[in-house]
Parts: structure tokens; sequence; C-alpha cells
């Protein structure tokens, strides 16, 4: 095991012990390099291996701060949107029924400049002022667990000029959507790893050396077949695990036939 490695593997110890509360601080950079007699490269080469477990994050003027880690939340993938009578519709989430969630700050809706992804996927130019609808949630009491961005184009808020405001009504914006003309709206989502951008790591209150996972959905008008509304989902690699039921193919089934000889 490397120097560094030991030093991770200790700090991650004095952590889970309570000796580093959540919310408290890693002793100063100086006082590691004395304590582990190591030099300051092997400290954060240490520390960068807690961040990437999500266990601490730098924060500036106030130094490394402990995480809390609510537990992995485990969740069954399906590919079934239901609708609520009182929200709409509902896509496959990390939810469980019954269970409340809260916002962390103020939803936003405000234009925006597209980033290359959401510009690729609305066909616009990066950078084209586009309105988005930002929110973070998560479960009750705990700490921020996705950044959700809704970027929509110009004929989706030509449309319904609505969809454009934090408030957009019962059902939101997906229902202001159809009533405008573009039921019943059909959707494709892409799931992916990546790191997250400064803002992001700072929204979701986590490391920049975490990775996240993020999930894309595409809604496309079922009118003109354009594509509306596109839904980044952002959430923390150490806050999820997605879990799908594998099905035998009628090729694949027990007991299997005989090989077939020549």
């Amino acid at each position: 095991m490397a120097r560094y490695e030991e030093v991770a593997a200790d700090l991650r110890q004095r952590i889970d012990q309570g000796e580093f509360p959540t919310g408290g601080t890693l002793p100063r950079y100086e006082d590691l390099t004395a304590h582990y007699g190591v030099g300051r490269g092997v400290i954060s080469e240490a520390v960068g291996i807690l961040e990437r477990e999500g266990l601490v994050r730098p924060v500036k003027r106030t130094g490394i701060v402990v995480l809390d880690r609510p537990a992995r939340r485990r969740v069954t993938r399906d590919q079934t949107i239901t609708r609520d009578p009182r929200r709409g519709y509902v896509f496959p989430a990390a939810s469980h029924p019954g269970e409340a969630w809260q916002v962390h700050g103020r939803p936003v809706a405000d234009k925006q400049p597209a980033t290359e992804r959401v510009a690729e996927l609305l066909d616009v130019e990066p950078g084209a002022p586009t309105v988005r609808r930002r929110r973070v949630t998560s479960p009750a009491g705990e700490p921020p667990f996705q950044l959700v961005d809704t970027w929509l184009s110009d004929t989706a808020v030509q449309d319904s000029p609505q969809v454009a405001e934090p408030s957009t009504g019962p059902g939101g914006y997906l229902d202001r959507l159809e009533e405008a003309g573009h039921g019943p709206i059909s959707w494709t989502e892409h799931l992916r790893v990546r790191m997250p951008t400064r803002e992001e790591a700072a929204l979701l209150q986590i490391s920049p050396e975490l990775p996240i996972l993020e999930t894309v959905i595409l809604g496309r008008s079922g009118r003109t077949s354009e594509v509306l509304e596109v839904t980044v989902r952002a959430i923390p690699s150490d806050r999820v695990e997605l879990v799908n039921e594998l099905q035998r193919h009628r090729s694949a089934s027990w007991p299997t036939s005989p090989v077939e000889t020549a």
C-alpha cells in the first residue's frame, strides 16, 4: 500500500469513528503533514481519495469539510411513466412511495447560455440564450440529492409562455406544453457517468472529484416530433445504485435444449 493510501485509510477510519464529525473539518495540511511525517503531496493525494469517495470537500476559507453521507439509495429502474392527478407526470426516480422530498433554495426559471450537450440535443448554437428551469431536491432532512435542469426550446416557450415561469400551475410545465398542442409528448432517456462542473459540485455540496450520474430525458412533441425539452438530472455517484431486473429471452429458456450435432 502506498503511503498516501495508508494516510487516506487512517483518516477514513478516524472519520468513521467520529473523531472528525460531519460538518467539521480535518486538521490543516500543516498539521496533517506533521502528524503523519509526510510531505504535502502525500496529504494532497490522500485527501483526493477521500474526495472521490464523497467523504470530504475542500471549501475555500473554511478547510477540508467532512460531509454527511446519506445511505446509498437502491433504485429499481423501469421504463414506466405514471401520472399523479396533483403533480402531473412522474418519471422513474429515486423516491419511494409516500416519501416526502424538499427543495433546497428556490426553483429558478431564467435564460442561460445553452451548454454544448444541451445545444446538441435542442439543435441550437452552443451558448444560445435558452430558458432553463432549475431545482435542487432531496429526501426531507438530507443534503442535496439531485440537481435538475430543464431546458426548453424556443418553440416550447412561444407556444406556451407559462413554461418559462417558476410556477406553471397544476400538472407542471409538461401539462402546459400538451395543452398548447404538443400532446402526447414522448420521451427517451440517456444515462452516463461524468465529472461535475464546479457549479454542480457547489450546488450538490460535493467534491469536484466525485463523479456524478447524469440522466438526460428528451421530450418530443406529439405533433411535430421536435425536441421541446431536455431535462438533465445530476446525482452524486455515492448516493444511488441502479438496479434492473433481467429477463430471459425465449432463446435462453430453461431447461436448455440439447445441442444439435452435425
